[in-house]
This record gives C-alpha cells, sequence and structure tokens, in this order.
C-alpha cells in the first residue's frame, strides 16, 4: 500500500469530498498510473484568498483508492484559469478514511515532515497534482488531526 498527497484547491477538494473522485491532469498520468486499490489519499489544499479572507495551506482530509485508475473526459473539476481547458481525465474513485472536521493547517506541520526536505521552500514539494509520502508522515499527519490510523 502506498500513501500519497495530493495537491488541490478548495472547490475540487468539495469534489472529491461530494463525488468521492479524484483526478489529476493530462501531465501527470504516469504518476496515476502508479496508484492501485487501497492506497490511501492525503488531500493538501493550498492557501488561497477567500473575499477578504486568507485561508492558510492545510490538510483537509484522507481518502482509500476504491478503484483502478481510469480515464473520464467528464468536466466534474474546477479548472483554474492557468490550466487552460484542463478536465484532470486521470481518475480514480476514492472513499474516506479521515475528513477532518477542521482542516490541519500546513505550515506547522514541515519540521516534522520528512517527505519535506527543504523546509524554507517547502511549497516545491506539493507542486505536481500528487507525490508518494513516507508511512511515518502519513501517520504523523492523521495523528495531529486527531485521526487513528
Amino acid at each position: 500500500m502506498t500513501r500519497w498527497i495530493a495537491s488541490s484547491n478548495r472547490d475540487n477538494w468539495e469534489v472529491v469530498r461530494t463525488k468521492h473522485v479524484w483526478g489529476v491532469p493530462k501531465r501527470n498520468k504516469n504518476i496515476m498510473q502508479r496508484v492501485k486499490p487501497g492506497d490511501t489519499i492525503l488531500f493538501f489544499v493550498r492557501q488561497e484568498k477567500r473575499d477578504d479572507e486568507i485561508l492558510p495551506s492545510a490538510i483537509a482530509g484522507a481518502y482509500a483508492v476504491a478503484s483502478e485508475p481510469y480515464e473520464d473526459r467528464s468536466r466534474i473539476f474546477v479548472t483554474p484559469e492557468h490550466m487552460g481547458d484542463e478536465v484532470f481525465p486521470y481518475r480514480v474513485k476514492v472513499e474516506p478514511v479521515a475528513v477532518f472536521a477542521e482542516p490541519l493547517e500546513f505550515k506547522p506541520l514541515i519540521p516534522d515532515l520528512a517527505f519535506i526536505t527543504n523546509k524554507t521552500m517547502w511549497s516545491g514539494h506539493l507542486r505536481q497534482a500528487m507525490r508518494e509520502i513516507p508511512e511515518e508522515d502519513y501517520l504523523f499527519i492523521l495523528k495531529q488531526a486527531g485521526e487513528g490510523a
């Protein structure tokens, strides 16, 4: 079983939460080909400004992969302006493991995460749609969120 962290905006996190589907852009097809049923994905939501409020980067929940990867070009995700007509076609079905009542702010976790090797320029570790993370990082994040593994 592989542990992953997926990077998203809050709009697409809502798609995951309500439709139980995760998708990555065309350029990340090779990553999705490595995802298997039973893997788990932590969902990282990037910092965003909503009205006059800054919403910090955070982990919103953990999901288990419930299907083999598949291709679907239906438009269910919100495409950020800089991504043109991207529909995030490489997808998996997911089931909740732990959806946090309040997203867990990410920055305080950074010193203790092994996959963040550059603690100053940490956001570079989350620039792609998803990446593999060590088991101990996955368990640490769930513990900090008050969830069991």
